[in-house]
């Protein structure tokens, strides 16, 4: 059985003088305490703030990555019913117009003549902002604002691989959104009582190839907020871990490693996704839709097979009590990166 993780309760620095790991930000939080603050490692940092929002028409997705010699944006959209799917993908050499933040919610963004993701974070709330003169023909347009309830625990974790290598992540879910989003003529609104936004806040020092696998979902189920949270390969083994359950915007952390599996000659076959020793975790992903992302540009390489679909089964909760997921929209990938 794996040990409970140690709960970081005051602000702490992710990184020491040298650039190194801080042993003291070993841990995770319910809030964002943990300043990303980076230094040295040249080529190795890596930054990115990846928005993913759940309308009940389409999922909407605007990320900005920094890879330390380049920058990527990224926005994308699934239309449930006519499973229209665009993603357009700009990189910046050099990356040089865009600033990433030290805090989880501080503002970010990038505007040029091809794109514009804003991300301004005020009081309690981030406004997400994106235009596109071009996106599959047509002009788009996002308007969202996403509601971050105060009272909210999130997870906020840091995974050692050493002291060299190592990564903060913040998986903050169930966030209250509304707004709209347009292509063209059409427009598709986001009503806060049944839309939410999963943010994916990461800083860390990586090695040059790496993989992971990412379970998440945000929906109201049964009158309730629930989120899931599930990471597996790159995590596996430190001590720490991505694993946490969110009802009405409290965690329950899962300190168990999760296993994923599923068929790589296959994607859209039924995955499973357990904890390593108990039963504490049995759930079952049935896809409905593959996202397939690939970038070759010399340096960086990366393939993500990001899966659309309903999670069913259950969560065992720290009181013994059982949460029942049954067709649970939501997502789960896997992504290969030489970076």
């Amino acid at each position: 059985m794996q040990h409970l993780e140690r709960e970081i309760t005051e602000p702490v620095l992710l990184c020491d003088d040298k650039g190194l790991l801080n042993p003291e930000a070993i841990g995770f939080a319910r809030y964002p305490l943990i300043t990303s603050n980076l230094t040295k490692n040249f080529m190795r940092k890596k930054k990115w703030n990846y928005w993913c929002v759940y309308g009940e028409e389409i999922i909407f997705s605007a990320t900005i990555t920094h890879l330390d010699y380049a920058a990527v944006c990224s926005v994308y959209i699934l239309n449930f019913e006519t499973q229209r799917f665009f993603e357009k993908q700009i990189i910046f050499p050099g990356g040089r117009k865009i600033k990433m933040s030290e805090d989880v919610l501080d503002s970010i963004k990038f505007v040029d003549d091809t794109i514009s993701v804003q991300m301004i974070h005020l009081q309690n709330e981030t406004h997400l902002s994106v235009s596109i003169p071009d996106f599959d023909n047509d002009v788009l347009h996002a308007d969202l604002h996403i509601f971050h309830p105060p009272e909210d625990e999130t997870l906020n974790v840091v995974i050692p691989r050493n002291r060299n290598i190592f990564q903060f992540t913040a998986k903050h879910h169930t966030l209250p959104t509304k707004g709209f989003v347009k292509i063209g003529e059409q427009r598709f609104d986001f009503n806060d009582e049944y839309s939410f936004s999963v943010l994916d806040f990461g800083r860390g020092i990586w090695p040059r190839n790496a993989s992971w696998n990412w379970a998440m979902a945000s929906q109201r189920l049964g009158g309730r907020r629930i989120g899931l949270n599930f990471g597996g390969q790159w995590t596996d083994g430190t001590g720490m871990t991505e694993n946490a359950v969110f009802i009405d915007g409290k965690m329950t952390k899962i300190h168990e490693d999760v296993l994923f599996t599923y068929d790589r000659e296959f994607y859209m076959k039924p995955w499973k996704i357990r904890t390593k020793f108990t039963d504490d975790v049995n759930l079952t992903f049935t896809p409905f839709f593959e996202r397939i992302s690939k970038t070759d540009a010399k340096l960086v390489r990366s393939e993500v097979h990001q899966l659309v679909g309903y999670f069913n089964g259950y969560v065992r909760l720290q009181d013994n009590t059982t949460l029942q997921i049954r067709q649970m929209l939501g997502c789960s990938e896997e992504h290969i990166a030489k970076w």
